[in-house]
């Protein structure tokens, strides 16, 4: 039976029985209409049957048949029968057990099982739940289970295949045997042959992937929809090796959707873009969630000629005009990956272009680190991954130092794109290319989104969102995150977690990777890379310290699912814990936590070597799910001499990933990098600070002329360092904040430092600076979200009015997770 969740608390549910069916690429056709806010379109499913029916045919069905009559006597329930007469007075959010009876003189359209073809779901009505009533049925039908919410879903049908001309090629190893079952048999056969075909014939197979999703159907299928599945059989068949491997969805999204969000960008213009949901795309279309589904796809997009269609395709999709004032882009990918990756962003976007005198990105010797004989000996042997055009084994693709690249942004914030981004993107990518080798992907597009996505940034493949607040402040803030997002190429996409919950593999690995990327990104002396990560370091240090003191324990647990992660129940079907949880996605413990585990362990074995461990499991797991061992042995077994000192896997386990709150390692270190230089030139700005305080208050009494004070230069991580010390003392008087303010420009800087200015203001009440804050509100809404709680907790009244000023002006246009939260505190 299909849990109900409260859809914004509980565990987030992957419904995709991926054991019995698995698909292996979607063909999407699609139209946007920005009026209506809908995306209507057709997809196309090409599967194989799943890995524990794939074997053994000769069991299948009673295998199989035994599953499914456990789960008959779950779903089983009296037969519904719903009219097509009176639509308009059905709800279209029928509970689980809900069902309609047939008034006096409607027609019942029902089959004798209480079973419903495309009739009325095309007219907008949920199916019967009752989907194999063992009473009335006598047999079981197989049910395709896909991930799907937030969806009108109109007809399904299967595929002829066979109908396309030269595929009978692909059918040379049929073994057709029962006339009743040739043609089903047969369809199937081609869609295997075309999903197993080598990757050298990727170009073929594409090809015939568009052919094939164009053919003519050949029977609708039956279908329930859900809060969060589609669930889809053929009367008659049995077992998934008989299902129809070829399926065709004809779907629309809803405006409440929550897998995109229509808003406006910075220029006032219409746009919709994928903004990293909770329930990641499973209400953009129907799909295999779980992380195991790794497929291909193709999609075709039409809509008004005056925007502009970015995808995480590793083509760059050229618009071509099919009617005065409509254009059509067209998108593919080649490596297999999970349907949450698939990215979309579409919008009145500008290129950035290159300036003509830009120059080349320097790799002297002092920034590269040349790759070992091992490195070069890694690329000599067979991938691990399923076949697909790889780049590892690509000779050209292993030495381009940077891919090709693109930025796009509103018109308004195109300036600061070209002065910042765009400089900034060739130094990152070559510095990540020294660090870890091949790039995982052809091409990178970087898109400002609009303000009121959610987070910083956002990596896709072939596609990097990142927001405004970057902007503002210099290099520093938009070069660190650009590498941050870079790092997930490797980790987080090329490499992804089996598990969701393990998404520290993903966040501690790129933001561990930053601070590398970044520091060879600007060509930093040994010195001042040493000094700048260990002021890293504290900050982070203490942000977890705060983390661990003020969210719930469960979590701050890494591996939640401890010795069971990576299991899934026998259909494929599995929860993400806590994936739902709105307050989690605004948690940096994953990364944190993460982070400071693999800083320690660069620290036990030394940075070179633990630099080319990271190659080694680059090159060894590209393409491929892993869990938190499979890094974790590999890296050990490379240096034996750590079990010595008590370092294992289990230790590991035990000290940083299985267990809430501060890991026992690193209790006391945060006392060790006060010794840092950057971090003792800021405890004497505080000294300064605390004593200019102090004489300004003692002026205002007997109204002394003030000596001035001579303050130093700060980095920007050296002045959220001082304004998060400056904010654990009592008072600062509204002269000292003004003072503050004045000397280093604090309006200017970048979004981490005017948020530690913005909690002075709110914690000392500064009546001048609350434009400060209701502006960071407006413009960084990435970062704003605690800033709501802050004005409502000192009661006052003037504060608690900005608040609500705020909210009501964001509202309408803010993520669903990040308005949740704030109307949590504010109401």
């Amino acid at each position: 039976m299909e849990k109900q969740l409260d859809p914004m608390k509980d565990d987030l549910p992957l419904m995709a029985n991926t054991s019995h069916m698995l698909v292996k690429h979607y063909t999407l056709d699609l139209d946007v209409d920005f009026k209506s806010q809908i995306i209507e379109g057709i997809i196309v499913f090409f599967f194989e049957t799943g890995s524990r029916y794939r074997k053994n045919s000769s069991t299948d069905e009673e295998g199989c048949q035994s599953q499914f009559d456990e789960t008959c006597k779950i779903r089983a329930s009296e037969p519904c029968h719903i009219p097509v007469t009176d639509l308009s007075a059905c709800s279209s959010t029928m509970e689980y057990n809900d069902f309609a009876v047939c008034g006096k003189g409607e027609k019942d359209t029902s089959d004798k099982n209480g079973n419903h073809s495309n009739g009325e779901q095309a007219s907008g009505i949920p199916s019967s739940k009752n989907c194999c009533d063992i009473e009335n049925h006598g047999s079981t039908d197989f049910l395709l289970v896909l991930d799907c919410c937030d969806l009108s879903v109109l007809k399904v049908e299967e595929v002829d295949v066979a109908a396309v001309a030269d595929t009978e090629k692909f059918a040379r190893s049929a073994k057709l045997t029962d006339a009743s079952e040739e043609l089903g048999n047969l369809r199937n056969q081609i869609v295997h042959e075309l999903v197993t075909l080598p990757a050298d014939r990727w170009k073929e197979q594409l090809y015939y992937y568009t052919r094939c999703s164009q053919a003519p159907g050949c029977g609708e299928l039956l279908f329930t929809t859900g809060t969060w599945s589609l669930e889809i059989r053929k009367l008659g068949i049995r077992t998934p090796r008989d299902f129809p491997h070829a399926i065709r969805i004809w779907y629309k999204t809803k405006p409440e959707g929550r897998s995109v969000t229509w808003t406006t960008d910075q220029s006032g213009r219409p746009c919709v873009y994928t903004m990293g949901s909770p329930i990641n795309n499973r209400a953009l279309f129907p799909c295999q969630e779980p992380p195991v589904a790794l497929s291909t796809w193709q999609a075709t997009v039409r809509t008004a000629a005056r925007f502009v269609v970015l995808m995480s395709g590793e083509n760059s999709a050229e618009p071509v005009q099919l009617q005065e004032g409509i254009l059509s882009w067209y998108y593919y990918v080649t490596m297999p990956m999970p349907a949450s990756t698939f990215t979309i962003a579409i919008g009145c976007w500008e290129e950035v272009k290159q300036q003509p005198f830009t120059a080349d990105v320097q790799t002297n010797s002092d920034f590269s680190l040349p790759f070992s004989q091992a490195d070069l000996r890694w690329h000599e042997e067979r991938c691990g991954h399923v076949e697909y055009p790889c780049r590892f084994q690509n000779p050209a693709a292993r030495l381009q130092t940077v891919i090709p690249y693109r930025v796009f942004a509103p018109w308004c914030l195109m300036e600061n794109c070209k002065e910042l981004v765009l400089q900034l993107i060739p130094q990152c990518l070559s510095a990540a290319y020294t660090t870890l080798g091949t790039h995982p992907f052809s091409r990178l597009d970087v898109l400002i989104v609009p303000s009121n996505f959610s987070s910083l940034g956002m990596a896709s493949p072939h596609i990097i969102f990142l927001s405004q607040s970057v902007l503002p402040g210099g290099q520093h803030l938009c070069g660190a995150r650009l590498c941050h997002e870079i790092a997930h190429a490797w980790f987080g996409l090329a490499i992804g977690a089996r598990d969701w919950t393990e998404e520290w593999i993903s966040e501690g690995f790129a933001t561990y990777l930053e601070d590398i990327f970044w520091a060879r990104a600007q060509q930093l002396s040994h010195d001042e890379v040493k000094g700048q990560q260990e002021l890293k370091a504290l900050l982070r240090w203490r942000r977890l310290r705060d983390e661990v003191q003020n969210s719930e324990e469960e979590l701050q647990v890494l591996r939640p699912n401890k010795e069971n992660t990576g299991e899934v129940s026998e259909s494929g079907a599995s929860v993400v814990k806590h994936g739902l949880k709105a307050e989690k996605i605004f948690l940096q413990v994953h990364y944190l936590k993460g982070y400071f585990l693999l800083r320690s362990l660069a620290r036990a074995i030394g940075e070179a070597s633990y630099l080319a461990s990271l190659r080694k499991f680059v090159h060894k797991f590209h393409g491929q799910l892993v869990l938190s061992q499979d890094f974790l042995y590999m890296l050990l077994e490379d240096i034996p001499e750590q079990k010595e000192s008590g370092l294992t896997v289990e230790s590991i386990f035990q000290n940083w990933l299985d267990t809430s709150g501060m890991p026992k390692p690193l209790l006391e270190e945060g006392e060790t990098w006060k010794e840092c230089q950057l971090v003792q030139q800021v405890s004497g700005e505080v000294t300064k600070w605390i004593q200019t305080n102090q004489r300004i208050r003692k002026s205002s009494k007997k109204k002394r002329k003030q000596d001035e004070v001579i303050f130093q230069k700060l980095l920007p991580d050296q002045l959220v360092l001082l304004l998060e010390s400056l904010l654990e003392k009592k008072t600062l008087c509204p002269r000292t904040l003004q003072c503050l303010e004045k000397t280093y420009k604090l309006r200017e800087q970048d979004a981490e430092v005017r948020h530690r200015w913005c909690e002075l203001i709110v914690k000392h009440k500064y009546v001048p600076g609350y434009g400060d804050v209701e502006k960071f509100l407006r413009e960084d809404q990435a970062m704003g979200v605690y800033l709501y709680g802050e004005l409502m907790v000192n009661e006052d009244a003037k504060q608690q009015e900005l608040a609500y000023k705020c909210f009501a002006a964001a509202q309408e246009h803010m993520d669903v997770s990040s308005a949740k939260v704030v109307a949590e505190m504010l109401f």
